[in-house]
């Protein structure tokens, strides 16, 4: 999913968790911003492996891609599959050409990724229900965004329809996706700037724990490093 980092430091971080590259048949891109794809170039030729991303996307990100990759373009709504996982885009809310999420399936499986979006629609809800697996944006501390260093129009663009799911925010969404079958959450794409990993769990800690679902796993992603912050 997405490639912000550099060839070299994704790389590294794949090496941390015993991935080689050349296992990773594909990249998925949710949108075009420059946390997203600035190493996506490097690594698709260096991989040699498609890129896929929504036709806007590709149009927004040209100047960042290059020459001699695979482009393999989708649109929102529409599924696809990539070496037998099947991959549904589903059009999120934020500031980006054609900005999506998604829910993967293989076999019953189910995973969900949502992060980029300044509010939960009813589709986002829609696509996200009944997932095993969820990777979830807990972008700010409503708090911390209101007093931190960020110039007044930042802060309104974050706060914004179109800007990122708070922590807050993150956890009614989260109380609209418990069920069953739910074992894992993943927090990400955590500000350093307006959040704490502490704070983040702590609030989608109280979320499951108003629920009877505390089978639930609980994990916060670091920009860092790699790996589970934490698990309840």
């Amino acid at each position: 999913m997405d490639a912000g980092l550099t060839l070299r430091e994704t790389k590294l971080r794949l090496g941390k968790i015993g991935i080689r590259p050349d296992e990773i048949s594909a990249i998925i891109v949710t949108h075009e911003h420059t946390d997203h794809i600035k190493g996506l170039g490097p690594l698709g030729r260096a991989l040699k492996i498609p890129l896929y991303m929504t036709r806007l996307t590709r149009k927004a990100a040209s100047e960042w891609l290059g020459k001699g990759l695979v482009i393999r373009e989708f649109e929102a709504g529409t599924a696809f599959d990539i070496d037998g996982l099947h991959v549904e885009p589903f059009s999120i809310p934020h500031d980006a050409a054609d900005p999506v999420g998604f829910s993967f399936y293989s076999g019953n499986f189910k995973a969900g990724l949502a992060t980029d979006l300044g509010y939960a629609s009813a589709l986002v809800i829609e696509r996200l229900k009944g997932v095993n697996l969820l990777v979830l944006e807990s972008n700010h501390d409503p708090v911390m965004l209101k007093t931190g260093p960020y110039p007044w129009p930042l802060k309104q663009r974050v706060a914004g329809k179109e800007g990122h799911l708070s922590n807050d925010d993150a956890g009614r969404l989260l109380l609209e996706l418990l069920h069953d079958g739910l074992r894992h959450v993943t927090l990400a794409h955590l500000s350093q700037i307006n959040n704490l990993p502490e704070l983040a769990f702590d609030c989608a800690k109280s979320t499951l724990a108003k629920s009877s679902y505390g089978h639930v796993s609980l994990g916060v992603a670091g920009q860092d490093s790699v790996g589970v912050f934490a698990e309840v």
